[in-house]
């Protein structure tokens, strides 16, 4: 198999933890989501709806979950409806699960054919008083495709206009921001198959290779080591595209004395892991790189220090910037007199370090969490300061994904080579 099994009372307890958040006599109804369309009869993969697979572990389309924790009849509780296999589909796509597979993934023992779901349903609902729908919530989210749960909502409220409707989104998000050890277990491997795409790029970056080759070299390791390939769109830009924040061309030749920025992670068996390295296509930075890489280096080591329980994501972010202030500083980046004189919103500084900080790392990249909440135990953020000198031509942004321990950090990408010397040395060890 390509992944190792997750066990399924993490999703047992995942259900627990939501049942404890619902007002009394709710019933909770998520779908999975939609295969989208390319072009002629072309499709995309899918890509689960992360609530659904956080609460059952399911990633198979036509799913709906059904939670109903005061159902009067126990074994209506909890029901899971899949689609039924048939020999037409098992020719073609492969077999879907069955209802004891579905069982043994998911620890639900009710399962019914998704075919009969409008017929629960309407058994189901008038018993219910609060009917909570999944939406999309994420603040930077641009939703412009309707997706299942989109039409099912219109479906119900209009099925059952009387009943309390009530938003599952910040339920979710209270409980996908503390990660379960299952879950940092599937992290760290995430973590560590980055670590050998990274390795391989090491030996293979010389002058003269096309970013999008440098792509091909991760994507080759990450699936040979179980991965489904990347776990968002890989960023590799040489000298002057390193500046462009979400730069995906990925189409231009490396030349001798740029550096490229890799921004890229590998999926694992569901959650994402988020990198970003700077090297130097030669193998050796020049005085000026080694000098804007440490400054780097030197604030995301800080960043590390006070991303600590209690400390709010504003509060940070102000943080880091006053640490990013005195090296761009020493840089001579910044005037130190025009750094004293500048606003609060720090222009200057905000000139070569224009984006956050640190976001919530899970399922999704960019995962879900309710808006400003303080840090806390058991939370995984990124760390990825960068500075981007556009007159100069090059950018370096570091980055690593650490888990928010009692009395210190965690850092899952703790065996990544990250220091400008180690990076050096095995660039040239071939």
């Amino acid at each position: 198999m390509r992944y190792e099994p997750i066990d399924p009372q993490l999703f047992v307890r995942n259900r627990e933890r939501l049942r404890e958040l619902l007002k009394p006599n709710s019933i909770v109804i998520i779908h999975s989501n939609d295969i989208f369309p390319t072009n002629a009869d072309g499709v995309m993969p899918l890509h689960q709806n992360a609530d659904l697979f956080y609460l059952t572990g399911v990633d198979q389309e036509d799913t709906v979950l059904v939670l109903m924790p005061d159902a009067g009849d126990e074994r209506e509780r909890e029901i899971l409806f899949v689609k039924e296999t048939s020999e037409q589909i098992a020719i073609w796509d492969g077999e879907k699960l069955d209802k004891e597979q579905a069982t043994g993934r998911t620890g639900i023992e009710r399962i019914e054919w998704v075919e009969n779901f409008d017929a629960w349903l309407h058994r189901l609902v008038p018993q219910a008083d609060h009917i909570y729908l999944a939406t999309n919530e994420h603040l930077r989210a641009a939703v412009v495709v309707e997706t299942a749960n989109d039409r099912f909502i219109r479906k119900c409220q209009s099925r059952y206009p009387l009943h309390r409707y009530e938003r599952l989104a910040p339920l979710m998000h209270r409980l996908r921001i503390t990660k379960d050890p299952e879950e940092v277990k599937f992290l760290q491997k995430a973590c560590d198959i980055t670590e050998a795409g990274f390795r391989r790029v090491l030996e293979f970056t010389k002058p003269g290779v096309g970013e999008w080759e440098i792509e091909a070299e991760y994507l080759h390791e990450f699936v040979r080591r179980g991965s489904r390939g990347f776990s968002y769109n890989p960023i590799i830009g040489s000298g002057k595209n390193a500046c462009v924040l979400h730069y995906l061309e990925n189409d231009q030749v490396c030349n001798d004395g740029e550096l490229v920025l890799m921004d890229v992670g590998a999926e694992y068996g569901g959650w994402a892991a988020d990198m970003t390295r700077t090297i130097p296509v030669s193998g050796r930075f020049s005085e000026r790189q080694r000098a804007v890489y440490d400054s780097v280096l030197r604030v995301l080591r800080g960043a590390n220090e006070i991303l600590r329980p209690g400390n709010t994501p504003l509060e940070y972010q102000n943080q880091v910037i006053e640490l990013m202030e005195a090296e761009l500083v020493n840089l001579g980046l910044i005037d130190a007199k025009q750094a004293k004189e500048q606003g609060k919103d720090k222009p200057l500084v905000k000139k070569y370090f224009m984006h956050g900080t640190s976001h919530h790392l899970g399922l999704d990249v960019h995962d879900v969490a309710p808006p400003h909440e303080p840090f806390a135990e058991g939370m995984v953020f990124t760390i990825e300061p960068g500075i981007y000198i556009r007159e100069e031509g090059f950018g370096v942004r570091l980055e690593n994904d650490v888990l928010i321990g009692k009395s210190s950090n965690h850092d899952l990408m703790g065996n990544i080579p990250i220091e400008a010397e180690e990076i050096e040395e095995l660039m040239n060890a071939k």
